[in-house]
């Protein structure tokens, strides 16, 4: 009985990373579209989940999810990119790139999918990344902290380890995309734009970026 179970385990989670492989395919085409006005984050990653999860009826894969408070955040990071890049265009891209990973990664995580290795470096990852966002946090509220240094080292650990994490699970064109979100975020001309604290813009994104942030890490989410 468990052999029967864990052949159909096995046969499940072969058609889960195929559609996902093949799902880059069909995206292809779709990388250029514009975000349509009023759209934001999560119903973006409602929309991405629902496109990618029309073949399957597992319930824990129907789990995957963005929330409101981490839609928040991205919805305030493609502001910045927006104001920064002065190309709607250019932000959107960054946006889409986030929400793809995101979802993918979530229906390989609900499916069990991952190895003893690649739940190691998920948590490594969790750490690391919970570190940046305390660093992000700290540079907004104590005068004269902030080290671009520091976060675009933590960013290129993040990474790399997210890397690491899809390696035999997505394609190259997963990984260009993390690429591309990451080398955009992670830049000294990016980060000092974004915590320029004569830019009352600025300041004000990044204010409700971190108490978002907060709110993650009091509940445990980040």
């Amino acid at each position: 009985m468990s052999e029967k179970k864990s052949n159909k385990t096995d046969g499940n989670n072969l058609v889960v990373e195929k559609y996902l492989k093949d799902a880059d395919d069909d995206e292809e085409s779709a990388e250029d579209d514009d975000i349509q006005t009023g759209a934001t984050a999560q119903s973006l990653g409602i929309r991405a989940q629902k496109k990618l999860l029309g073949r399957f009826s597992s319930k824990s894969v129907a789990k995957v999810f963005i929330d409101e408070t981490s839609g928040r955040i991205l919805d305030n990071v493609h502001k910045l990119v927006k104001n920064f890049s002065g190309s709607k265009k250019e932000a959107d891209k960054i946006l889409k790139g986030v929400i793809k990973t995101i979802v993918k990664l979530g229906i390989l995580y609900k499916n069990d999918i991952f190895n003893a290795q690649e739940l190691k470096l998920i948590e490594d990852f969790r750490r690391r990344f919970h570190s940046l966002a305390k660093s992000v946090v700290t540079f907004y509220e104590v005068d004269f902290t902030f080290d671009y240094h520091f976060l675009s080292r933590m960013c290129r650990d993040c990474q790399d380890l997210t890397h690491k994490i899809i390696s035999t699970h997505l394609t190259n064109k997963s990984h260009a995309r993390i690429d591309y979100v990451y080398n955009t975020l992670s830049t000294t001309q990016f980060l000092e734009y974004a915590f320029d604290s004569t830019s009352p813009t600025n300041r004000a994104i990044i204010k409700d970026i971190v108490r978002d942030m907060n709110a993650l890490m009091d509940s445990g989410m980040l």
